[in-house]
């Protein structure tokens, strides 16, 4: 590898008027030697992009440095392949659009950038992709209605299907329902369920194979490459390899046998699914076989409830519509009462409540269930406070139905008995559902290649399961591509670096295998970690927690960051010019920074800005670096984190504010103010919040003085 670096200075989109772009050039010459540096107009039009091109080949460069805008714009346009290595100084929206024009700070804050970037593209390395032999089959789990619909999306798209199911025979819950909620418009009846159209359409597929009565003894592996061992009951072992799995295991509804306060121990109280049931069987009976001529269904039977289920199940109030819809089925005469806290009836299903509500057999109301009491002749009276017509009500009904929510099948089973360090297991979000971002990858589980689909995911009924299954299904079809590029599959797609070990020096400590959110990581008897590639999703959370700095990736590392910040250029503190250094996340908190810049909003130009992948990825030594060369404080910007994170690697902003604590105890030890230290919370909306969080930092930083270490 040549190392040989050009450096190309945009003098547009107001740079050139901001700065004096020849002094930025003489500092890329002077402090670097790089053997090109030159300045353009438009560094991103086609001439522009032609100049990069020809001295890519005439000079002999494979590292280029572009002063001009932010790395988040023209990706594709600066793309020159994989062998050169592209390093954006973002001059537009760091300097040109958020600071004042043709002043020395403004000056001196594009200068450092030049430097901070030609530093790191002069270490920097071009990425290798890692290899192995990809399994092009998707391994479904679970024969239901959106195990089969995402088994039928994967083959038509061309790919093997493996579709396990622990039954003997296909259709899952959907087997138990007499009708589901409306799929088409007008949105206002209830549909067969369509089972058997769908079952012979998966049945005789030519590219999907049946494993019925079938459970996961075992997966191990990674995504491109799972070894698959299945337990068949009847015909013992089964091996086989997929190179991603979805899992449609749906959920499993609230055990209605806990909701004592709401008298299901009462003869006439009933759950949804047994209501459900006897429409199924065309009969509306009490227990005694008496014929129901009224029926009370109450919503949120143990749901939004902290002692049962704290969360909304989404559809419990249309199965309930549904369910008021067979009561008037069974004659003019019967009655249905539907007490809600809340009517949710997303989309176009507003159309089926409607419906319901101009029955005039349906009667609805809002309140709050205060008791359920059997009568001497086994009829139930409901009590309901709180209604809409400002008054207790009373309502007396044949049969009591409680609308009861739905939970995770993966609660107390693992299913998939994944051979993996961190357990058999997905790991759950704050309800018990698999998941590892609930906001940006609905999809996505925290161990890669492994896809959530339909109830088991998070609540939903059969036609939201239906589009989750083919959503699953293409993220599966997605991952078996990228892996076979040697590629990451999210959230950065398509990145080929993946961390490297220094293993000779490696102290078997733990602290990366245990602190990794996504199961990379394996280690032997003696802790010695190993990597499965494709797992990774290039955090540089294991980066982060090495005490002894030997996990690196080949264009991001402790050295790396440490040698930036080494390049930036410390005025005395006679000077009365402040630095600041701010790490900044690339997922949340560098565009919140762009869109700063696009609204022109002014912040101090005593900062300098480092993206990180993620907060995770944060080894302390960087703050001794930034202290020891004079930075007199630092900002650590980060995605939200906690029970409703928003850090797109699930504990890296979580890790990095436990990592921080220790610092702020060294701090105090060296009689240097811990505030100077601080860790923000930024969603990608708060941009405008991000300058004035910036600016209090910097007039707290004001009244502390100078870093004391500063010039030592």
């Amino acid at each position: 590898m040549a190392n040989k670096t050009g450096v190309y200075i945009c003098s547009g989109c107001e740079i050139g008027e901001a700065t004096n772009v020849e002094e930025l050039q003489q500092v890329a010459v002077n402090e670097f030697r790089v053997p090109v540096c030159k300045i353009h107009p438009i560094l991103c039009s086609e001439e522009g992009v032609n100049l990069l091109k020809g001295d890519l080949e005439n000079e002999g460069l494979d590292r280029l440095v572009l002063g001009a805008c932010s790395r988040r714009y023209h990706e594709d346009t600066f793309d020159f392949g994989k062998e050169v290595v592209v390093e954006r100084a973002p001059l537009r929206e760091y300097v040109s659009w958020t600071q004042p024009h043709q002043e020395e700070d403004t000056q001196m804050l594009a200068a450092d950038y030049i430097r901070m970037h030609t530093t790191a593209a002069q270490m920097k390395r071009p990425a290798i992709p890692f290899e192995q032999n990809t399994e092009e089959a998707v391994l479904v789990v679970g024969g239901g209605v959106t195990g089969m619909t995402s088994a039928l999306e994967s083959a038509q798209a061309g790919y093997v299907v493996h579709l396990v199911e622990k039954s003997d025979r296909l259709g899952g819950f959907a087997r138990k329902l007499h009708r589901r909620t409306p799929s088409r418009s007008p949105f206002e009846r209830a549909e067969s369920p369509d089972l058997d159209e769908l079952i012979r359409e998966v049945e005789s597929h030519g590219r999907i194979t049946l494993h019925l009565s079938s459970t996961i003894a075992s997966i191990a592996g990674a995504p491109g490459d799972f070894s698959v061992r299945l337990t068949a009951n009847g015909s013992g072992e089964k091996n086989l390899r997929a190179g991603a799995v979805v899992l449609a295991t749906g959920g499993k509804p609230y055990d209605a046998s806990k909701l004592t306060h709401l008298g299901i121990a009462h003869d006439n109280v009933i759950s949804s699914v047994e209501f459900e049931q006897m429409a199924a069987s065309g009969r509306l009976v009490r227990k005694d076989g008496q014929e129901a001529n009224s029926v009370v269904f109450i919503q949120c039977a143990g749901s939004r409830d902290p002692d049962h289920l704290p969360y909304c199940s989404s559809f419990c109030c249309t199965v309930s519509l549904k369910q008021a819809a067979y009561v008037r089925e069974f004659g003019a005469d019967k009655k249905a009462y539907v007490i809600y806290r809340d009517m949710i009836t997303p989309g176009q299903y507003e159309n089926f409540y409607r419906a319901g509500q101009n029955d005039p057999g349906i009667f609805l109301t809002k309140g709050d269930v205060s008791g359920v009491h059997e009568n001497p002749d086994k009829t139930v009276t409901v009590d309901v406070d709180n209604s809409l017509l400002g008054e207790k009500v009373a309502i007396a009904a044949d049969l009591v139905v409680l609308a009861v929510g739905i939970e995770a099948s993966t609660r107390d089973d693992p299913i998939l008995n994944l051979q993996y360090r961190q357990g058999p297991g997905l790991p759950d979000q704050q309800y018990g559902f698999p998941d590892s971002h609930f906001i940006c990858f609905p999809y996505e589980t925290r161990r890669t290649g492994i896809f959530t689909a339909g109830a088991v995911h998070q609540p939903m009924d059969m036609n939201f399961s239906r589009k989750d299954a083919a959503g699953a299904a293409l993220k599966a079809i997605q991952t078996i591509e990228l892996t076979k590029q040697g590629k990451t599959v999210h959230p950065r797609v398509g990145d080929e670096t993946f961390p490297v070990f220094r293993l000779d020096q490696c102290t078997q400590c733990k602290r990366c295998t245990e602190e990794c959110p996504f199961g990379v990581l394996e280690e032997d008897a003696r802790g010695t970690p190993s990597i499965h590639e494709s797992r990774c999703r290039g955090c540089g959370v294991c980066m982060g927690a090495c005490p002894v700095r030997i996990i690196s990736f080949r264009d991001y590392s402790v050295d790396i960051i440490g040698d930036m910040i080494k390049s930036i250029e410390i005025p005395d503190e006679f000077e009365e010019k402040p630095r600041i250094l701010i790490f900044a996340c690339e997922n949340d908190t560098l565009p919140a920074i762009d869109m700063m810049a696009l609204e022109r909003i002014r912040y101090s130009p005593y900062v300098r800005i480092i993206p990180l992948r993620c907060l995770g990825g944060v080894n302390l030594v960087w703050v001794s670096d930034a202290l020891s060369v004079g930075f007199d404080g630092v900002m650590f910007m980060g995605c939200k984190y906690g029970d409703d994170y928003q850090c797109h690697f699930v504990k890296g902003s979580e890790l990095a504010n436990t990592r921080l604590s220790k610092v702020e105890e060294t701090l105090g030890r060296l009689q240097l103010e811990p505030e100077r230290i601080r860790q923000y919370e930024v969603s990608m909306n708060d941009y405008r919040q991000v300058a004035k969080l910036i600016e209090t930092f910097a007039a707290d930083i004001d009244d502390y003085g100078p870093n004391p270490f500063k010039g030592m």
